[in-house]
């Protein structure tokens, strides 16, 4: 799988200058690239380094000059890494699945599977269940009864999807997740020490020890149309109601989505985040490495958390918050700096209590 310079300019957009017949077969860095490569030098920084390889084209940053970087050709677009969304999906050589239903898998008689799907071996498809076109199964893959798989998805090795999951078109799930397990939901028959620790905010009062009882998970997941789905990422189903996942979402590696959540769309749960049953994720919402969300809480649209918060009430929309518990990023930053500066203080204050003591013995 080749293409010309010209052909890669034409599909993303971008500029091309000097020879655009040139043929590119992969993409690499700088340092790696060879005669057949684009080097991928989308910053001044990166391109110190095509002395080292051999590459005849690269892709640059807006302004540059590429005939002094003594390359043949160059692709230059305003923002080079948007660009290298579509340049990777043109270079993508996929899993090398074979087409059609493999030999190996279990499809039952009353599943639905539209023009095009692809079963990879060992999958198991459940009872009444609804694949649609173009839809690609890799090897490994169980999808529950009355599942539902829009069009043009790929569902990679080892997903586990479980009955009655809704999921839209063009999803793409990576190895290992589980989508539509039980929730985590028990109850003790009597009020337990947990539940008045929470109401007094510490004293157990007289509950004594007892065992928990499931609380089955009735509801299921409904996932919207373009998301994608992390390597190992759980999202549980719902008590009553579905777990809800909207349009364009994209969960990271090893996330915990409980029962019961809501995500709006076009939101990023970077790896993992955790978010406890019942809460409101809205849209254009990004939680960054390790955030950890409480319980029946909402979460507004277009927040920002960075890495390691600890979200423990409502957040309002458009705030950007840090730390543990959460607050306005710039406040935490702030207390940081306070939190470096107390061995000073306490320095300083150690100093005028012993000034002070000296002065009353004086007297």
């Amino acid at each position: 799988m080749s293409y010309t310079i010209a052909e890669i300019a034409a599909s993303l957009g971008a500029e091309a200058f000097g020879d655009t017949s040139l043929r590119i077969a992969r993409l690499a860095e700088p340092a790696d690239a060879g005669p057949d490569d684009l080097a991928l030098a989308t910053k001044p920084a990166y391109a110190e380094a095509l002395p080292q390889g051999k590459a005849r084209a690269a892709m640059l940053w807006d302004g540059a000059d590429w005939q002094a970087l003594g390359l043949k050709a160059a692709l230059i677009a305003p923002r080079p890494r948007f660009a290298m969304a579509g340049l990777t999906a043109m270079m993508d050589p996929g899993e090398g699945w074979g087409e059609g239903v493999h030999p190996s898998a279990v499809v039952d008689a009353t599943a639905e599977l539209g023009c095009g799907v692809s079963v990879g071996p060992l999958s198991v498809i459940g009872a009444r269940a609804r694949i649609g076109a173009g839809t690609r199964i890799g090897p490994n893959v169980t999808i529950g009864a009355e599942a539902q798989i829009g069009d043009s998805g790929v569902i990679r090795e080892g997903v586990k999807i479980a009955a009655r999951v809704r999921i839209g078109a063009r999803v793409f799930i990576q190895p290992g997740a589980a989508i539509g397990g039980d929730g985590f939901s028990f109850v003790t028959p009597e009020v337990s020490g947990v539940e008045q620790a929470r109401a007094s905010l510490g004293d157990q009062g007289e509950a004594t020890a007892q065992s928990y009882v499931r609380i089955h998970s009735l509801g299921s997941v409904r996932i919207g149309d373009d998301v994608e789905i992390g390597a190992n990422a759980t999202i549980d189903r719902g008590t009553i109601r579905d777990t809800e996942v909207g349009d364009r979402t994209k969960i990271d590696n090893l996330v915990m989505v409980a029962h019961n959540v809501i995500v709006g769309s076009d939101t990023l749960l970077c790896g993992q985040v955790g978010i406890a049953g019942s809460t409101r994720i809205g849209s254009n919402v990004v939680l960054a490495g390790q955030v950890g969300v409480s319980d029946n809480i909402t979460v507004g649209d277009r927040v920002i958390a960075g890495g390691g918060t600890k979200i423990l009430s409502k957040v309002p929309a458009g705030r950007v918050i840090l730390g543990y518990p959460a607050v306005k990023m710039d406040t935490h930053i702030e207390m940081y700096k306070h939190m470096r500066r107390l061995g000073r203080l306490f320095q300083d204050v150690a100093g005028l209590k012993k000034a002070v003591s000296k002065t009353a013995q004086t007297d």
